[in-house]
């Protein structure tokens, strides 16, 4: 079995606060060790469940959070961005069993949890085909294309409800709920024993449970927070400007769709 995990720090134990996932400020490096023992604790139950091959990737900042060193000899980990617009992805392909998701957060415009947003903080927030586009969406609409199941995903409450809604049969474990600029967080050992639980159960039975419809059509919309940027970005191609801080592009092709969104939002 061949598993793929994409793996972000905001929903990771503990993080509540901006200054938290950034590297330059001290708070920052518990929770990187936290990221770390997360995925790691994913890997682990992965693997007692016959993974053979697991691939993770760094997904955030500039994707060097993750102590490789931590690492087993059973997993290799994707450090640093390719530019390829997959992304959070990058690496995935066809051969892939399965993918898991960890450490994942509420998208732009969720008043759920204090930092939600969706890829960077240029938007207020992001819809596709009239919903709320969270980075899990972005992700597994990806994993559908190549037609990679998704499993598991840990994170906020918010973002753990919309990816039960999208894909009913995969497993979930909250690690916070947000209200305003507050987060009440589960403990982390809680957490590491819920993602080693959930993995276990995502990964029984018929994976295929878990594959995702790609719809037909795409209509993708940026409401960003500068007007400035939106009228700058209208210029991409087929990007239409809907009103002062929105743009607008539809696709029948999913890579145009993350294609655009990995030069407009960033």
């Amino acid at each position: 079995m061949k598993i793929f995990i994409s793996a972000d720090i905001e929903g990771c134990a503990g993080l509540a606060l901006p200054a938290e996932t950034h590297k330059q400020e001290a708070v920052y490096q518990a929770f990187a060790r936290e990221m770390t023992r997360e995925v790691l604790a994913a890997c682990e139950a992965a693997r007692e469940m016959g993974a053979t091959d697991i691939v993770v990737k760094d997904g955030h900042g500039d994707a060097s959070n993750i102590d490789p060193l931590e690492m087993p000899d059973y997993v290799r980990l994707i450090r640093g961005k390719s530019g390829h617009p997959y992304n959070m992805m990058w690496g995935l392909d066809e051969s892939f069993d399965g993918v898991l998701y960890i450490g994942y957060h509420a998208p732009a415009g969720n008043p759920e949890f204090s930092i939600s947003h969706t890829s960077t903080g240029n938007s207020l927030y992001i819809r596709l085909n009239g919903e709320c586009m969270s980075e899990f969406m972005l992700n597994t609409y990806t994993a559908a294309s190549l037609g990679v199941p998704v499993l598991f995903l840990s994170g906020d409450e918010a973002v753990c409800r919309l990816a039960k809604a999208q894909v009913p049969e995969m497993e979930t474990v909250a690690t916070k709920r947000g209200t305003g600029g507050a987060t009440v967080c589960e403990p982390s050992g809680a957490v590491l024993e819920g993602i080693r639980a959930g993995v276990k159960k995502a990964l029984r039975g018929d994976l295929s449970r878990c594959r995702v419809k790609l719809p037909e059509k795409f209509v993708y919309e940026v409401t960003f927070k500068d007007w400035k940027k939106a009228y700058q970005m209208s210029f991409y191609p087929g990007m239409e400007k809907v009103d002062t801080f929105t743009d607008r592009l539809t696709a029948g092709r999913w890579m145009d769709v993350v294609t655009a969104h990995c030069f407009v939002v960033y």
